[in-house]
């Protein structure tokens, strides 16, 4: 076996199956997440605009963006993060790139996805 093939191999083996909806950039989405804050646990929810998909296997992330007042928060997720409970798509949006960054600099009303 080559390099690669083990490569593949064993990224298939590490990927848990998942049950995640499809979604794309420009979905408004809210992901579910547990926390660990000493022995507790806890599902923290983060609802935002996906700005960007990125990578494949093992390192393929989402980047989700939400404006908190005045300043934009945006956090990456891991796909096969096992911290993941759930992903809810409230609204599909559409967008004609698949990497909005221009969205970052956006305020007010034109920071608005058009909804399908």
């Amino acid at each position: 076996m080559s390099k690669k093939n083990w490569v593949n191999y064993i990224e298939e083996k590490c990927i848990q199956k998942n049950d995640l909806p499809p979604f794309s950039s420009g979905d408004t989405i809210t992901v579910f997440f547990e926390i660990k804050e000493g022995e507790k646990k806890r599902i923290q929810s983060f609802k935002g605009v996906v700005i960007k998909k990125q990578g494949k296997g093992l390192t393929k992330t989402f980047t989700v963006r939400k404006m908190s007042g005045e300043i934009g928060i945006e956090r990456i997720f891991i796909f096969n993060q096992p911290s993941i409970q759930n992903i809810v798509i409230n609204k599909k949006g559409k967008v004609r790139k698949s990497k909005i960054y221009y969205f970052r600099f956006l305020r007010g009303k034109k920071a608005r996805v058009k909804s399908i």
